[in-house]
């Protein structure tokens, strides 16, 4: 087939054709209702996120990665997608995504886009075509319906449960019932049928032919199902009994999907890329990130990892071997919009519970704040280290942390509605940036904000950090100017003979990254300081930091 290009890809910044750009690229992603907004109306948008373009420039990424930005009821943060191929009046319009692509191409910074292809909304035209059509017809093949149990179908096909909590079949009035996975607003797909794989075939194809260098994509463990009669239990779902053929997540068969969306990215010059968020075991993630698939799966490991060195080394030589074995690379996430933010769990004792501790308002146990800035940025410094892709969270560079103390009324999340309060949700890690020091939101709007924005995280506002050397935002910027300068190829060796807090590797080029895990400072190794995440006094690593270095004899490269 002929190769498809765009003016998109051959803006003034990009390098032209360049295939592999995504192997080691630092990757911010934006949740764009909470990033900037540029109307006052309360949710940020895309005419922000282009108004900032200069930021992200400077901040030194090479890529954008925007959560969903399409129509939606908001059931699930935007996951919940009413039109595929067009843009949330309330965030812009396809006219100005354009802009926005064409801004950040300019300034030399590729974008990827969010694709969600296990569930629609329930506004979408399919679903709701699918409502007014007689159980058996077409419309409702495109999703996953079943005849009710009981003698009218007024029970459930199965006692399954949803992500979010509760039931996860919907009853629709006339014997059946839908399946989501997760909020009742977003019915499961059907993935065996053809028309839904050449409808995201076309949606994949819209996006790539504006320009899009990218895809995320969303639960991409999930598409395949295998719902033969008679259905198993919710207690047969959660046994570990299934390997790679549970019924609802894993399927071997959903790489037949990757497959022939593989065989459309491969089309265009430079080939798009992607990149599953497969929540699978780490012996399974491969398939997803080969070649003739997606490219590159998330490695979750460190999101869930407590501050500890042998496991760091742990995760980090795991994944390294196993991005090795799909011709991959690996990434490297410590933050996203479904988790706490890591300056917050790293302020937390070991072991917390953080659905507990959210639910108390982060009053108990009491974070330390200066503990977790420091270990969240040299934990950061050691993963930029790294070879292959670091994906950041729009605001952890500013050292933003969890907003814990949401009040009930402004939280959105559905696990929040679903558990009964069980579980607070994902809200507070969601809140609008601070861009200035003053005014009711911290300069992310006008007046409102969706989420409130803490009085306190004027401590934070870009404005502030920018005029100071020492801040977090500083660092970042060292850093990912550093790393850009010293990345070459995906290899390290480790350094022997260290202490057993200590992870230290050496990186082609001749430069060291030593990370220092415990609670007393240990000697630095011989060579010329590059960057550092803490102050340096002494011939010392300081307790939670890590040292990027030039080998002794090479301090002059």
């Amino acid at each position: 087939m002929t190769a498809l290009s765009v003016l998109g890809n051959t803006a003034a910044g990009l390098p032209r054709q360049d295939a592999t750009w995504w192997r080691q690229a630092v990757v911010y992603q934006i949740y764009p209702r909470s990033f900037a907004d540029s109307n006052g109306d309360g949710i940020g948008d895309l005419p922000g996120i282009t108004g900032k373009v200069g930021y992200l420039r400077e901040l030194g990424v090479d890529a954008v990665w925007l959560s969903p930005f399409y129509p939606s009821a908001l059931a699930d943060g935007g996951y919940d997608v009413d039109d595929y191929r067009d843009v949330d009046p309330r965030i812009g319009t396809l006219a100005q995504f354009d802009e926005l692509l064409a801004a950040l191409h300019a300034a030399g910074i590729r974008v990827i886009v969010d694709i969600v292809p296990n569930h629609t909304s329930n506004r979408h035209v399919w679903f709701q075509e699918a409502l007014a059509s007689p159980p058996g017809s077409r419309a409702r093949e495109r999703y996953v319906f079943r005849p009710g149990l009981g003698e009218h179908g007024e029970l459930p096909p199965s006692d399954w449960t949803s992500t979010f909590g509760g039931p996860a079949w919907e009853p629709v009035g006339d014997g059946e019932w839908y399946l989501h996975l997760f909020a009742p607003e977003q019915p499961d797909l059907n993935w065996a049928d053809d028309e839904v794989r050449q409808e995201f075939l076309t949606t994949l194809k819209f996006w790539a032919d504006r320009g899009v260098d990218g895809f995320r994509i969303d639960v991409a463990h999930a598409l395949a199902k295998d719902l033969t009669e008679p259905l198993p239990s919710q207690a047969d779902l959660e046994a570990d009994i299934w390997g790679g053929a549970h019924p609802l997540e894993d399927r071997d068969e959903v790489h037949d999907i990757y497959r022939d969306w593989r065989r459309l990215f491969d089309q265009y010059d430079p080939p798009r890329t992607a990149v599953a968020e497969a929540w699978v075991p780490a012996h399974r993630r491969s398939r997803y990130a080969s070649p003739e698939g997606l490219g590159q799966a998330f490695n979750f490991d460190l999101l869930e990892a407590q501050w500890d060195a042998t496991g760091f080394a742990s995760i980090i030589d795991k994944n390294l071997e196993l991005a090795h074995e799909s011709g991959a690379s690996s990434t490297w996430v410590l933050s996203n919009h479904d988790v706490v933010r890591h300056a917050t769990r790293y302020a937390l004792p070991d072991g917390t519970d953080l659905d507990a501790w959210l639910r108390h308002d982060g009053t108990e146990p009491a974070p330390d704040e200066e503990r977790g800035r420091r270990r969240a940025r040299a934990a950061t410094l050691l993963t930029l280290a790294l070879p292959g892709s670091a994906y950041l969270y729009q605001g952890e560079e500013l050292g933003l942390p969890e907003v814990a103390d949401l009040p009930a009324e402004a939280l959105q999340d559905p696990t929040f509605l679903r558990s009964g309060g069980a579980q607070k949700g994902r809200d507070g890690c969601r809140v609008p940036l601070p861009w200035a020091s003053h005014g009711p939101t911290l300069g992310f709007g006008d007046e409102l904000a969706h989420l409130p924005v803490p009085a306190d995280f004027d401590r934070f506002a870009v404005e502030s950090q920018e005029v100071d050397p020492g801040s977090t935002l500083a660092f970042y910027r060292r850093a990912l100017a550093e790393r850009r300068r010293l990345q070459t190829a995906e290899t390290l060796d480790w350094l022997t003979g260290t202490p057993t807090t200590v992870v230290a590797f050496t990186r082609p080029g001749g430069w060291t990254s030593v990370t220092n895990f415990g609670s007393e400072p240990v000697p630095l190794p011989a060579g010329q300081v590059i960057v550092s995440s803490s102050p340096l006094t002494g011939q010392d690593v300081p307790a939670e930091t890590t040292v990027w270095l030039w080998q002794d004899g090479l301090r002059d490269r």
